[in-house]
């Protein structure tokens, strides 16, 4: 099977080489997939696309004309594929469930940690020669309450971790998650309510009608006063404007994300030599208490591994005519995954 490769990165390659084995013949395209460039993958069979590229009804219309059936996401989520679409135009669409969920929850609470304990301001006054500890208070972790929203995989095993260092824990969820109650002594309640409650709030909910803008204005002025935010998740679930009007008036006392609302053309991206021409990242950038990392909560050799292991599977059912569990469009539900 001939494989066009949109967004392909140098971190991943060696993964999916390894897997293959020659098996199939993969294009690598440094270019996203959306209107205009699906043409990119004529003569090929099938198409493996990540978090930034868009998969909208148009886009799959340009790829069916071309008559490519077969696309995999080197990814949890889906939101970026239009799945409903695929699966009227009889197109197989599969999805990587789960690469690693520690990877994704060891960075976020190393994230709480590093905004905390102040360590990146810490490390760049050690490397000015300044080996004063004014400004560099941290808290005790310790009894501090932290609001999960959202106990999936991911949810679950921070609040695992976080249960370790003697948080209280609060997630919200559409149902009871007997493990967190059972084993961590979390307590169900509303999103409303677990922010009102919570020092620190983290977010492991995917991207739906639902949940965008999960994160708004009226729910930051029911935070505590100086609250951490976490968002590891989807850019989307939290409305970035209002988050930074939370972080002037001190409202929101630290910001720690991996994800934004925005990324595509800038996360993955070395813009090292160009102007930055998003006004509102740049803001957040600003801010001594906001630390930002590039979607890279995944990027474990673990993670890659099954992101590889998997996506190739799925391109071995999808060439032998197998089915497979990972594909989207012969679900029950499409519901996605975080």
């Amino acid at each position: 099977m001939k494989v066009a490769i949109y967004d392909a990165h140098d971190f991943e390659k060696p993964f999916i080489e390894k897997e293959n084995q020659g098996k199939h013949e993969l294009i690598y395209l440094n270019t996203y997939l959306q209107e205009g460039t699906a043409i990119l993958a004529k003569s090929c069979d099938a198409v493996a696309v990540f978090v930034n590229d868009t998969l909208s009804a148009k886009v799959l219309d340009d790829l069916k004309a071309i008559n490519i059936n077969f696309i995999v996401t080197r990814s949890a989520g889906y939101n970026h594929i239009d799945v409903e679409h695929a699966r009227k135009l009889g197109m197989s669409v599969g999805h990587v469930p789960d690469y690693s969920p520690y990877a994704v929850a060891e960075h976020t609470v190393a994230l709480m940690l590093a905004l905390n304990r102040k360590l990146i301001r810490a490390h760049h006054r050690i490397m000015d020669l300044n080996f004063s500890l004014n400004g560099l208070v941290g808290f005790d972790m310790h009894g501090k309450t932290v609001g999960i929203v959202g106990t999936g995989k991911i949810g679950a095993l921070v609040g695992r971790i976080l249960h370790s260092f003697g948080c209280r824990i609060l997630y919200a969820d559409k149902a009871v998650n007997q493990e967190i109650e059972d084993n961590y002594g979390g307590e169900l309640v509303d999103v409303d309510e677990l922010c009102s409650n919570s020092d620190i709030i983290t977010l492991h909910v995917p991207l739906t009608d639902e949940t965008r803008y999960l994160i708004n204005k009226r729910r930051i002025n029911l935070m505590k006063d100086g609250a951490m935010l976490i968002n590891t998740s989807r850019g989307g679930l939290v409305d970035t404007k209002a988050v930074i009007k939370g972080l002037k008036t001190r409202k929101i006392g630290f910001l720690g994300i991996d994800v934004y609302e925005e990324e595509g053309g800038l996360f993955f991206e070395d813009l090292s030599e160009d102007i930055l021409e998003d006004d509102v990242i740049a803001r957040l950038m600003t801010f001594k208490n906001v630390l930002i990392t590039s979607h890279q909560g995944f990027l474990t050799k673990n993670a890659l591994e099954n992101i590889a292991t998997t996506t190739i599977q799925i391109l071995n059912c999808f060439e032998q005519g197998i089915p497979t569990k990972f594909d989207l469009t012969q679900s029950a539900t499409t519901e996605n995954i975080n």
